[in-house]
């Protein structure tokens, strides 16, 4: 989980911490101090708050394309997780046999790729270069 912190959260925390540095001495009364936490408080929600806006437009969409390819890759694997991490260790506890072998690490591609197309696609929404 380390390099998924420092892949993700430590690229988008490092421009924060460094404004949160110089806002730290700039400031010098507690009233300013409270502002200048209260901006990288919503700073740092920004992100999030965008990407469920985004999510929302996608779900009220007509056509099943934008509305449900998301959706139905995420519980195929799902399920596919759900089964390689908790049914087929039940079945093979209970039968004794190994059950099907699940290629955990295409799922896992699948489910980082899609995770991965979704922030491109933002990005291209916000960068005007699409509809």
């Amino acid at each position: 989980m380390n390099w998924l912190t420092k892949l993700i959260g430590g690229g988008l925390a490092e421009p924060i911490d460094a404004i949160g540095n110089v806002l730290d001495k700039v400031t010098t009364s507690d009233a300013e101090r409270m502002q200048a936490e209260i901006l990288l408080e919503r700073l740092r929600q920004q992100p999030q708050v965008l990407q469920v806006e985004l999510n929302k437009l996608e779900s009220q969409h007509r056509s099943l394309f934008v509305a449900g390819w998301r959706p139905f890759i995420g519980w195929v694997c799902g399920l596919g997780l759900t089964f390689t991490f908790l049914i087929n260790p039940i079945v093979q506890w209970v039968s004794g046999k190994p059950g099907p072998h699940l290629p955990f690490d295409i799922m896992t591609e699948l489910v980082l790729a899609l995770l991965g197309l979704g922030a491109l696609r933002t990005a291209e929404k916000f960068g005007g270069r699409t509809k």
